[in-house]
């Protein structure tokens, strides 16, 4: 019974991946083909010879390369600061006591709790006052922290760093930036993996607040820049999944490289514990 048990376990997880996975799949066969084939009835499911002619074609009607600069410039950027700060403000919040931590925390989770939708204008005012507008300032300074990479460090902090530790820290002299880097940071490394991935992945799609804040059309970040291949008048399919493919590939490379320091980190921590 046991057997059967894990061949079912098995088989779901199999279908559950491929399912997973079959848009990338179709979004790279789309990418090797014509728009003409994609309507196709049935629909073609194999890859075709028209890759590179549909990425000369989105070299040719956007500036992909500069666009990628930017975004990969941001979402660089945007990740740094955001494992420094929260993880730093998750630090203090976790285990050190001060005047009015549970109430500065409580209002940091109504923060998280508000749609980002409604700070689009006064953070657009702000940028305006600070003649940001149209620059990579206005995209990486007001991400550089976040509720949520607070929240999920805390929590980590909380259970992975043990009081004891910290204690036999400043008893041999360690202030609080000591504790920080030499005795929390690598505790924390799969908590700060999977918090990277998503600030990362969330910094690279962001498409709202760039379309609003960057006014100048030679200034794009790769999202923006690829909503361009949409027209009106003429939707060539083949090319746009050429570019969302091309977009695509950066967040594989960083999500293989950060998802295996993530799971080879948790799998010392499981050994240790």
């Amino acid at each position: 019974m046991n057997r059967f048990r894990g061949v079912g376990l098995h088989l779901t997880l199999v279908v559950g991946v491929v399912i997973s996975l079959f848009p990338f799949y179709w979004t790279a066969v789309m990418a090797t083909n014509t728009t003409r084939d994609m309507y196709r009835v049935p629909p073609k499911l194999t890859f075709g010879p028209e890759l590179f002619a549909n990425i000369g074609r989105v070299l040719e009607n956007i500036d992909f390369f500069g666009s990628m600069l930017n975004t990969t410039i941001v979402a660089t950027s945007v990740t740094l600061l955001v494992l420094f700060f929260d993880s730093l403000a998750a630090f203090t919040f976790a285990k050190f006591a001060f005047p009015g931590r549970n109430l500065l925390f409580g209002l940091l989770m109504l923060t998280f709790m508000l749609p980002g939708q409604l700070a689009l204008i006064p953070q657009f005012v702000i940028m305006v006052n600070l003649d940001w507008v149209g620059t990579l300032n206005a995209l990486i300074v007001p991400a550089a922290a976040n509720a949520f990479g607070i929240f999920w460090m805390r929590q980590y902090i909380s259970g992975a760093v043990p009081d004891d530790l910290l204690a036999a820290a400043r008893i041999d002299g360690c202030g609080f930036f000591r504790q920080y880097l030499y005795v929390v940071l690598p505790v924390i490394r799969p908590g700060l993996a999977f918090l990277g991935i998503t600030t990362f992945i969330g910094a690279w799609n962001d498409y709202v607040w760039p379309l609003i804040v960057m006014v100048d059309p030679s200034n794009l970040t790769l999202q923006v820049a690829l909503s361009q291949l949409n027209t009106a008048h003429n939707n060539d399919y083949s090319m746009i999944m050429a570019g969302t493919l091309l977009a695509v590939l950066p967040l594989a490379l960083v999500f293989a490289l950060f998802a295996r320091g993530f799971i080879r980190d948790a799998m010392k921590g499981a050994l240790r514990g």
